[in-house]
């Protein structure tokens, strides 16, 4: 991992740990529903993790992109794979996921160094 994504993770784990230490059964039915549906099932976690990584790229969600970059990489998305996604992001998208892209593959070589 990079100095970059372990930073993202840490900053994401203490911030949804002050979020599900509150009482509201709501919000823990959402985060509890958004880790279940990227399990592995009719198709695989690493498939999920694209899919995630295509549409939020197209919302532009630099959150988001990261942290489907950093799994993505541990589901063992290939560069070749890393590429075409980035590539049906870019056409759903526009040339307004550009900026967003360059950090994508910013974290991506982190990640694969």
């Amino acid at each position: 991992m990079s100095k970059q994504s372990d930073e993202f993770s840490a900053q994401r784990e203490a911030l949804n740990d002050i979020i599900l230490n509150r009482d509201d059964i709501n919000i823990k039915r959402f985060f509890a529903l958004d880790g279940a549906v990227y399990r592995d099932g009719a198709l695989s976690a690493k498939t999920k993790e694209l899919l995630g990584l295509s549409a939020s790229l197209v919302l532009r969600c630099d959150d988001c992109i990261s942290y489907h970059v950093i799994q993505a990489h541990k589901n063992g998305v290939t560069d070749q794979e890393f590429d075409e996604v980035m590539s049906i992001g870019l056409v759903v998208g526009g040339s307004i996921t550009i900026p967003h892209i360059r950090r994508a593959y910013k974290l991506w070589t982190g990640l694969s160094e």
